[in-house]
This record gives structure tokens, sequence and C-alpha cells, in this order.
């Protein structure tokens, strides 16, 4: 596990720091695990407890804070909750192939929207209590889906349909997506942990650093280090996608 170790902590670390400063976070910790050459479903499972013990720090954080429209989160965490089962178990039933050969088409397309999206979605819109909770919890259950397949961009995602479709001010939208983040990463975590995905040893220490990382974005240095996430993230998909590439075996025709 030493060698796991020495090339996911430090990029998962990293991963916190980005996700404090600039979003996207996902982008690097997934692809961490995955440059070791561990099964893909191991990697997406023991990624989702690193995760889980980050999202779970800020969210106590943006509870404590008033931050969390808990009227309205009640209402969309069970749909989270279903919507990431959900996505969790469709990835098993994957084989490790297919997913990988998926991740060759996600991974750019959610890589080029984080790194190109400007300013906030707020939106004019003024619903009513009951149609923003339906919405919300829509959307909690869509991205439910997707967070418990895949999981990178998830929080991106979310803010952006929280504040575009459902209308909500930038600052009750990161609440809310912190409270759904944090129970779409619970109900997946749970799946993979039953199916005996989750290296809870390797995930445990990731964990610790995603949080030190975290720690360390939120303390000060947001507006300094966007440009350098960006960077990281670049430098950490190129160098996942070519090693991802040469793993197919019809490359070896082409040579």
């Amino acid at each position: 596990m030493l060698r796991e170790c020495l090339i996911i902590c430090p990029l998962v670390f990293i991963a916190g720091y980005i996700d404090a400063v600039a979003g996207g976070g996902g982008l690097v910790s997934l692809p961490a695990y995955m440059l070791t050459g561990l099964p893909t479903h191991q990697c997406i499972a023991t990624n989702k407890m690193s995760a889980f013990m980050g999202t779970s720090v800020a969210t106590v954080k943006y509870a404590k804070s008033g931050y969390i429209p808990w009227k309205t989160a009640l209402f969309c965490i069970p749909c989270a909750l279903c919507g990431s089962a959900l996505g969790a178990n469709i990835a098993l039933m994957i084989s490790d192939t297919i997913l990988k050969i998926i991740m060759l088409v996600i991974i750019p397309l959610t890589a080029v929207y984080v790194l190109t999206r400007k300013g906030d979605f707020s939106s004019e819109r003024d619903l009513s209590f009951k149609l923003t909770v339906i919405v919300c919890s829509m959307i909690a259950f869509v991205i439910g889906i997707y967070d418990g397949f895949y999981g990178p961009g998830t929080g991106t995602f979310l803010i952006l349909l929280l504040t575009g479709i459902a209308g909500m001010d930038i600052r009750k939208a990161n609440g809310l997506t912190k409270a759904i983040n944090w129970s779409t990463n619970v109900s997946a975590l749970v799946v993979f942990l039953i199916h005996d995905q989750v290296l809870i040893s390797l995930g445990l220490i990731a964990g610790v650093f995603n949080i030190a990382g975290n720690y360390l974005g939120a303390v000060g240095f947001q507006k300094k280090g966007s440009g350098i996430a960006k960077v990281v993230i670049i430098i950490v998909l190129v160098v996942f996608f070519v090693r991802l590439l040469l793993e197919f075996p019809f490359l070896s025709l082409i040579r």
C-alpha cells in the first residue's frame, strides 16, 4: 500500500486544495487512484471514502454557519441518497474495461466544463416553495446518479442547476450543494462497502490528506490559487488520459 499512498496522498491533498479554491478537485483525486493501476471499481469506491471525509467537514462548517436551507434539504437528501445508490449499483454492473472507455469520454467533457465556466449562474426565477422543493429534489436525484456512478464535477453541476433552474441565491445553493453532495457520498460509499470494493485503510489515509488540503485552501489562498489549480488539473488529466489510452489492446494495432 506504500506505493499507492505515495502516488495518491499528495494528489488527493492537492485535490482538496483545488476544491477549496476553485472547485473540481474530483478531476484530480479519481485519476490519482487510477494512476496506481488499481481496479476501476476500487478506485471509484475508495475515492468516495476520502471524498466523504472532505465533504463531511465542509458540510458541518456550512451547517454551523447557517447556510444550509434545511426545509428544502430535508426533501432533497432522500432523493440524493436514492439517486447515488442507483448510480453506484449501475457502476458495479459495468465491467472494468467498459468503465475505462466511458471515462475516456466523460473526463474530457467534465474537465472542459469545469475549467471554462465563468461567473455565477444566478437566475431571476422566483419559484414558490413547493415548486422549488420539487425542482431541487429532481436535481438531487439526477446528479445523485451521476455522483454514485462517477463523481467529479458534482458540486459544480449542483450549483449550476440550483441557481440556474431552481433560482436559488448563490449562498443557499452552496449550502444545499454541500448537504446533497454529502448525502450522495454517503449513499455510494455504503453501496461500495457492502460489495467490498473500498480499500478502507487507503481511503482513510487519503481522506486525512483531502481534509488537510481543503483546510489549507480555505484559509486564504482562494484568489491566488485558482490559476494554479487549473494547471494542476490539466497536467494530472493529461497524464491519466495518456495512461488510460495505452491500456487498451486496440492501440497495439495502430503501432
